[in-house]
């Protein structure tokens, strides 16, 4: 049993003949040597996405200074 919805959700769906279609002008475009270096590409940076969100790769950040901390007056201390 098909509802209406998820018919009109399949229809924008590419085929099996589709996916062929734009896999050849994708070859064609970009060339074969080309390819393994966008797929490693794209690879990294979902590696590096995903260590983004889980947070692996963060460093704690510095302290931050206060002038005022450190001695330095500012323009009061300068009579």
């Amino acid at each position: 049993m098909h509802t209406p919805l998820a018919d009109m959700a399949l229809a924008g769906m590419p085929g099996l003949g589709e996916w062929v279609l734009i896999g050849l002008a994708v070859l064609l475009f970009f060339g074969a040597s080309r390819l393994p270096k966008m797929g490693q590409g794209l690879g990294e940076g979902i590696r590096n996405f995903k260590k983004a969100l889980e947070g692996k790769d963060e460093q704690p950040l510095p302290p931050k200074k206060d002038d005022k901390a450190e001695g330095d007056k500012g323009e009061e201390g300068k009579e």
